[in-house]
């Protein structure tokens, strides 16, 4: 399996996740501390009211969670643990739709010792209508649909 990129970001988390990979998690930015990353929301990933099932939403927010808990160049010591989510929340505040793109934002906001604290933020927005069919936009991300918080806990990778 290839990493999931776009406009050269990646990350070495993403070899070998087919759920990401299923899900075409695309790769906008990582930085330490940080991630952004989009998907284009299929009719597989709806629910039975014709809206994103609340899994994908949170599946998204979790990989974006992910991909900001660990570092995409790992030196040879942070090469020995991987870190984990210990707790997460998720808060669903409006529904979205077949065809939208979805972007979340993740942002460590404290880390000490093994533990972190990173919140996530799910946008929303409708293809550009001058885009390709399934082609995704670097524009507005959109309306806030959720927010995700997570805990890391960094562990050893045995």
């Amino acid at each position: 399996m290839v990493e999931t990129t776009l406009s050269g970001a990646s990350h070495h988390i993403l070899t070998n996740d087919y759920a990401s990979e299923w899900m075409g998690i695309e790769v906008l930015k990582v930085d330490d501390g940080h991630a952004t990353i989009r998907m284009h929301l299929r009719q597989e990933m709806l629910n039975g009211f014709g809206m994103a099932h609340g899994g994908m939403i949170f599946a998204f927010g979790d990989t974006a969670f992910a991909l900001a808990c660990n570092p995409a160049n790992p030196t040879p010591e942070e090469a020995a643990t991987i870190t984990v989510a210990s707790g997460v929340d998720i808060n669903f505040i409006k529904p979205a739709f077949q065809g939208q793109v979805i972007t979340a934002v993740a942002n460590r906001r404290a880390s000490t010792g093994r533990s972190g604290l990173y919140d996530i933020q799910i946008y929303a927005a409708a293809p550009s209508a001058d885009a390709e069919p399934g082609a995704a936009t670097d524009s507005e991300p959109g309306e806030l649909i959720a927010e995700f918080r997570g805990r890391s806990r960094t562990i050893s990778k045995k």
